[in-house]
């Protein structure tokens, strides 16, 4: 999952990803992950952080609930999080030093 990250007059792109069991998340893996963004997309999509966490928040349809990580990520009150299916998953995300400015 990826959003933007205000950092002043700017936004950085910041990626979460689940790993699999027993997967830990490396400088190698980081550039790897980079290196298949770029490749296939562009330098603007590139992320300036990768953060990986335990669960990726979804709403109940099971769509991915950018705009919820967004509100967590620059202080605001998650509005509705009734409707996620795992809201759970939220509590980690302040936790990530990587995050603040």
């Amino acid at each position: 999952m990826v959003i933007g990250q205000d950092t002043g007059d700017d936004v950085r792109v910041v990626s979460f990803v689940t790993l699999g069991p027993g997967a830990k998340l490396t400088e190698t893996l980081s550039k790897e992950i980079r290196t298949a963004i770029r490749q296939s997309s562009s330098l603007r999509h590139v992320p300036a952080v990768i953060l990986a966490v335990i669960d990726i928040p979804r709403i109940k349809s099971g769509k991915i609930s950018e705009l919820a990580v967004g509100d967590v990520v620059h202080g605001r009150v998650v509005k509705h999080t009734d409707s996620l299916e795992n809201p759970e998953a939220l509590l980690c995300i302040p936790d990530l030093s990587a995050l603040r400015l």
